[in-house]
């Protein structure tokens, strides 16, 4: 015969809104007595304890085990065939307590059960922590205050010895008494009038009124040499005249007369069988200057002598009209040996340019001596 007892089953907390959970549900379908076949072999059970009341009680919070076995032991032998049906006792299972299949079953080590926790000692221990944490805080807030009322308190001594040290220094002053008396020398006295400002230039050249340098032949052509566009000529003869009509060939001579020519200064350089004379008109105004430039037609009469042969009376030359100024001035450039001039010639045409931009110069350096002369004399 194999008898078994049914125990009452332990169950978790109720979830009082929801009811019992649906674990709880199954394993009550467990607790009702039901009948099972004698086992191959006798079963030997230990004897039938007095049967207790189902009684649900509260577990404490640990993982549940949702494992059901039924733990049978065999010690006798087994029962004649034929037997009858008994009506055996099933026992009780627990979730999350040790059931037949978990920590505490039969299958275990010893079938013992795991030693359950001690929550209130784990209660204690985090409020512990808690505690030590807060305590943690306040003793670096309380540093954290002190360091900055450490820094506050440097700082207003800091300033406390800076003002002893300015009243410090403010004591040894002299006394009024002490201190030297007032000079008796006027000081000097500054005009708010601004000086004018220093002439330029082109405005003397442009006025015969303000242009009041030394003029001659000498003057404007003081150098042996001529030096144009880095190219070196030879000066030959010079002249000078207040005929300018003389000194002029073609329209160039009416252009000068009409215009009011003052003074009609030549000189010759020659370099390599070319030679190039020019020749500078002075006007009163710069207008007239300009007006000159533009009517002059064949231009200045070339002037021989100094070792430059005659040249550029049968032939043909290059030649060229500009002004700055009141001052006109003209160049001729041909050959020494009477040739033509093509106009695919460069040669001839470069010397007539060289010394266009020799004449420019100097003119323009008798306007820059004045300019600074004026402006020394103003300081």
């Amino acid at each position: 015969m194999t008898q078994t007892e049914c125990l009452p089953l332990v169950i978790g907390p109720v979830d009082r809104r929801n009811g019992l959970s649906r674990e709880n549900e199954q394993a009550n379908t467990h607790n009702e007595l039901a009948e099972y076949r004698p086992a191959p072999g006798r079963v030997k059970t230990p004897p039938a304890p007095a049967r207790r009341a189902a009684t649900p009680t509260h577990a404490p919070a640990t993982p549940r085990t949702h494992s059901v076995t039924h733990r049978i032991v065999t010690s006798e032998p087994p029962e004649p065939a034929g037997s009858s049906l008994t009506r055996s006792k099933m026992r009780a299972m627990s979730f999350g307590q040790g059931g037949p299949y978990g920590p505490g079953g039969g299958h275990g080590p010893g079938g013992s059960q795991p030693p359950t926790p001690d929550w209130a000692a784990l209660a204690d221990d985090t409020a512990r922590r808690g505690r030590r944490r807060k305590l943690l805080f306040i003793g670096g807030g309380v540093l954290a205050t002190a360091a900055i009322g450490a820094i506050v308190a440097t700082a207003v001594i800091s300033s406390g010895d800076k003002g002893k040290s300015s009243d410090n220094s403010a004591g040894r002053l002299p006394a009024p008494q002490d201190l030297p008396s007032e000079s008796s020398t006027p000081e000097p006295t500054f005009s708010d009038v601004a000086p004018p400002a220093p002439p330029k230039p082109l405005d003397i050249l442009s006025s015969a009124k303000r242009d009041k340098a030394p003029l001659s032949a000498a003057t404007l052509f003081p150098d042996e040499k001529a030096v144009g566009n880095g190219h070196t000529y030879t000066k030959g003869a010079t002249a000078a005249t207040s005929a300018c009509a003389t000194a002029a060939q073609g329209r160039l001579g009416p252009a000068l007369t009409n215009n009011g020519c003052r003074s009609l200064f030549r000189a010759t350089y020659s370099k390599d069988g070319v030679a190039v004379t020019v020749g500078i008109a002075v006007f009163d105004t710069k207008a007239a200057a300009e007006r000159a430039k533009e009517q002059a037609g064949p231009n200045v009469a070339s002037l021989a002598g100094g070792g430059v042969p005659v040249f550029c009376r049968q032939a043909d030359c290059r030649a060229s009209a500009n002004a700055i100024g009141r001052y006109a001035y003209f160049t001729i450039a041909g050959y020494t040996s009477g040739a033509d001039v093509t106009t695919a010639d460069t040669k001839a045409l470069q010397a007539g340019r060289d010394i266009a931009d020799y004449a420019f110069r100097r003119i323009l350096e008798r306007g820059n001596q004045q300019a600074s002369a004026a402006a020394t004399a103003t300081d």
